[in-house]
């Protein structure tokens, strides 16, 4: 995923924890702040040490990133919002199938889907 396609600072997070809405499932907690001023979405990730180590976290994310990138390259993933995606302990035993199902739900939700 590209370096424009990622909320990266504590500024923009913070931004969008106090700013936006949150719309959660079992697996992820969803918050989106709508940006009308932006031409594609950002998505920052956020998996907690309570789900393993390194090793296990970034797994985590690479899946959630894939998912992310299959939805984009659908053009299903609505433009001019930043979310962040942060995953519960649930996702831990889940393969990609599972996580790709999860995450459109939720995305669906909270209304980021086309």
């Amino acid at each position: 995923m590209r370096k424009a396609y990622r909320v990266k600072t504590e500024s923009d997070f913070q931004k969008v924890f106090h700013q936006g809405e949150s719309m959660a499932n079992r697996q992820f907690v969803i918050y989106a702040l709508k940006k009308e001023e932006q031409s594609h979405f950002r998505v920052g990730l956020s998996v907690g040490k309570k789900m393993g180590n390194a090793v296990q976290r970034n797994a985590i994310k690479r899946k959630i990133r894939h998912v992310l990138i299959e939805l984009d390259q659908e053009d299903k993933v609505k433009e001019s919002f930043d979310f962040i995606v942060i995953a519960r302990n649930p996702v831990k035993q889940m393969d990609f199938h599972q996580i790709k199902k999860s995450l459109i739900h939720v995305l669906g939700k909270a209304q980021l889907l086309h």
